[in-house]
């Protein structure tokens, strides 16, 4: 358990599951695992309840930068929430291969890699260089659900044995 073990010398703890607003279906799993490969539908920040933080809208003018990048922190420990649940324990979690990064911007807003860098440099803190590098793109788009600042996706490789 050592990722957890870094966690907690952090002070971090993981959310409980997304709470979906009502009336709203999501008709896919969370994780997919296949083989050593786990695919991470998109995620956002989240309270420590499952609940959607108070920061909600266009980053430029309704989410500040700074509140952005620790949005996309935030996000990250939504997606290792749902990893632990789906996985187990995860160190079972060898590389991160690819994180596609998405910042609901307001118009001219232009700094969507920095951003998606509060995701980046937690998943770099937590697995070092070589396990947590991962290639990874950061878009500005015009808007996304529930009005999050930020969605994030991944895949990682994952030892096969439970």
């Amino acid at each position: 358990m050592l990722i957890e073990k870094r966690l907690a010398e952090l002070g971090l703890e993981l959310p409980e599951p997304m709470k979906l607003p009502s009336g709203v279906d999501l008709p896919f799993p969370w994780i997919r695992v296949i083989g050593t490969r786990a695919f991470i539908s998109g995620h956002g920040p989240l309270l420590a309840d499952g609940s959607l933080p108070p920061e909600l809208g266009k980053v430029g003018t309704d989410v500040t930068l700074a509140q952005a990048y620790e949005a996309a922190r935030s996000t990250a420990l939504s997606m290792l929430s749902s990893l632990r649940r789906e996985l187990g324990d995860l160190d079972r979690i060898k590389a991160w291969v690819r994180v596609f990064g998405m910042v609901n911007a307001a118009p001219g807003f232009t700094q969507a890699p920095t951003v998606i860098n509060g995701f980046s440099d937690l998943i770099l803190e937590l697995w070092g260089g070589e396990a947590g590098s991962h290639a990874r793109s950061a878009v500005g788009l015009a808007e996304l659900p529930f009005l999050i600042p930020v969605e994030i996706e991944a895949e990682v490789l994952i030892d096969s044995a439970e």
